[in-house]
């Protein structure tokens, strides 16, 4: 029987600082208050890759690797070698491994890999045209966790109110069997990730610059100015 979720008194989400350039490293590096945890972005990376193995043992927090795939938000149009190398690489380094929904099957030595080495997996579905009604994601969430995941971290574009209750419907049913981290991305995606936060979103991913790139993600001052993050 598949565990259920817990429902009754959620904890804080943690809070996921979001490294995607020499600049997000650089000021990860000095941060003397550092988030729960950092995603790694080694796909938009790539051209600093020698400095980030070496400025890793630096950053004061546990880790999160990915190599995003191109058609949900990857930069530099990688392959799935190039994606698979990076993720080998740099697994002895991460608490979590991200990998696409898409890309489970042809990375499932990856996730064998890293569940023998004590990473956890995160399996991810990106959707930046709209939000699927919720029996859609229900179903990409069973499909992620028959890949072995540890969480299912979904991500969908946010303008309307009607996109919005489609993902708070989502995250708020008890008959999905792992643990959630859910955002929007779009002219509301900013107070979705608050509202999912409050709802048991796991993960609540921010910028640790003082503004984003992505339309809808809050800095970190932002979110623990919110209160909406766990203590640290």
């Amino acid at each position: 029987m598949t565990a259920r979720r817990p429902s009754a008194k959620r904890l804080r989400p943690r809070v996921v600082g979001v490294i995607a350039s020499r600049a997000d490293l650089d000021r990860a590096t000095r941060m003397r208050r550092p988030p729960d945890l950092f995603e790694v972005r080694l796909d938009c990376l790539v051209r600093v890759i020698g400095k980030l193995e070496h400025e890793l043992p630096r950053l004061r927090a546990p880790l999160i690797i990915t190599a995003r795939h191109p058609h949900e938000g990857g930069a530099n149009k990688l392959s799935l070698r190039q994606r698979r190398n990076l993720l080998t690489r740099f697994l002895r380094y991460a608490e979590y491994v991200d990998v696409e929904l898409r890309s489970a099957f042809a990375l499932h030595s990856l996730l064998t890999l890293a569940n023998r080495k004590k990473v956890r997996r995160i399996i991810s579905f990106h959707s930046f045209k709209s939000t699927p009604p919720p029996r859609i994601l229900s179903a990409k969430a069973r499909a992620a966790e028959a890949h072995g995941a540890n969480m299912f971290k979904v991500a969908t574009r946010i303008d309307t109110p009607m996109q919005l209750a489609r993902l708070l419907s989502f995250i708020t049913d008890k008959n999905v069997g792992l643990p959630v981290c859910a955002m929007g991305i779009g002219k509301l995606g900013a107070i979705s990730r608050v509202l999912l936060a409050r709802a048991g979103s796991a993960l609540i991913y921010a910028s640790i610059a003082a503004r984003s790139n992505i339309e809808g993600q809050l800095s970190l001052e932002q979110v623990r100015a919110l209160g909406v993050a766990s203590p640290r």
